[in-house]
């Protein structure tokens, strides 16, 4: 997904239940190219969506989630999407976070479909994002960078006055140099002097505990295909948005899109199985034109920056008379705040109405909800976010009241969590 508000939560009970990932005994194992990789049955969720439910106000809700709770046997739910794999603590898009976010459950997980200069497909949120996402600039393939490193400008008191930066494109590479990077926390710091300086500045409620050089596997899109398939989980690609000019070298934007879904095909993954999503509704009616059995089910992303700039019932409904049968904006767009409580919003009763399916983005990304400050994803319905628990209240008015199929979360174990309170797929 774009945009990158804050990843909620509390540092140090993230980590622990990321320790407690490490471990899953109850798991079909499959060996890959890199070792042993776990196909969870029963999974892992560590203390934090526990610490949410503790946190929420007294409610019907809160008990039925505490009786959840005791019960102690979860199993993966497609309901739960792995945002990136499981970002707020591993570097997104490693196979590190992929496995990560499958041991929470997470029964489909999403690689970015980018390419490099050779045309080749990898898992990059964005074309342009290898110098936040991995250790390029300290790196010979650093002087490969479409904006090789600046160093900011400070003025005597050490303030920024110009901030430090680069920018490194999957495009400026092949695959095999791509290969050889590792993946970081996404992350800079604007006020570096140096390159390596420049690879700090992970938020302090993240963590680069995850980040060193035996981790941050950088996979291929057809690298993703066999992990997720060997995890057992669905697959959700998204084909990303090119900073290079289109054609490149040849290579056409349907080119593109074909390509995605022929790496599917060529791993024998069935359509039912791929969710492809793509902010440009060209992509998506390429592919009910073109790939229908991958189109029937394809994500149309919405890239609304506020309410103001959301389809209205007419183009919701002209989503659907063009073969697209599910609509994915984010969690604002589907929320609103009504006397101090979290309801569903005028889009959502709307998307209804036009016979859409519905999926949002991304729970799990922003900061302590009870600081009062909680970013882009809440804009609509922060008034009534008070405290921690409220997370699962606005999943909750998500899943019961707008009818969301699933949720995008950068910590998959609470999706998880409260899929199998529910008895959500």
């Amino acid at each position: 997904m774009s945009f990158l508000p804050r990843i909620l939560g509390l540092a140090v009970l993230g980590l622990a239940a990321a320790s407690a990932l490490a471990q899953s005994p109850s798991a079909t194992q499959s060996r890959s190219s890199h070792g042993v990789v776990e196909r969870p049955s029963h999974v892992q969720l560590g203390p934090r969506p526990f610490f949410l439910v503790d946190g929420m106000a007294d409610g019907p809700l809160k008990r039925e989630l505490q009786q959840c709770a005791r019960r102690g046997d979860f199993k993966p739910r497609e309901f739960s999407i792995g945002h990136r794999g499981a970002p707020m603590q591993f570097p997104e898009h490693t196979r590190e976070s992929y496995v990560a976010a499958a041991r929470m459950g997470a029964g489909i997980l999403e690689c970015d479909v980018t390419f490099t200069k050779d045309k080749e497909l990898v898992c990059r949120h964005a074309q342009n994002d290898l110098h936040t996402t991995t250790n390029i600039l300290v790196t010979p393939l650093a002087a490969k960078c479409t904006q090789p490193f600046v160093p900011a400008v400070l003025d005597a008191d050490g303030k920024v006055v110009t901030p430090a930066k680069a920018e490194c494109r999957t495009s400026d590479i092949t695959l095999a140099e791509f290969k050889t990077l590792r993946g970081k926390m996404d992350a800079s710091n604007p006020a570096a002097r140096t390159p390596e300086q420049y690879l700090g500045g992970t938020a302090n409620w993240r963590t680069d505990l995850y980040s060193g050089p035996s981790s941050g596997t950088l996979l291929t899109h057809a690298e993703s295909i066999e992990l997720f398939k060997q995890l057992g989980v669905k697959m959700t690609p998204e084909l990303k948005s090119t900073s290079v000019t289109m054609p490149f070298d040849g290579f056409t934007q349907q080119a593109y899109a074909q390509k995605m879904l022929d790496e599917y095909k060529r791993a024998q993954v069935a359509p039912r199985n791929v969710f492809a999503q793509s902010f440009n509704i060209d992509d998506l009616l390429y592919w009910v034109k073109n790939e229908p059995a991958f189109g029937q089910q394809a994500v149309y992303l919405d890239d609304a920056d506020s309410p103001k700039d959301l389809p209205d019932l007419a183009t919701l409904k002209g989503y659907k008379a063009q073969g697209i049968h599910i609509w994915a904006p984010p969690m604002f767009a589907l929320l609103t705040a009504e006397g101090g409580k979290i309801v569903a919003s005028q889009a959502a009763k709307d998307a209804k109405a036009a016979g859409l399916g519905l999926i949002t983005w991304t729970l799990e990304r922003s900061g302590v909800l009870a600081d009062g400050n909680n970013g882009w994803y809440y804009q609509t319905f922060d008034s009534a976010v008070k405290d921690e628990g409220d997370m699962l209240t606005a999943l909750h008015v998500l899943a019961k009241d707008v009818g969301v199929m699933g949720v995008f979360s950068d910590w998959p174990a609470t999706t998880t969590f409260y899929a199998n309170c529910m008895n959500l797929r």
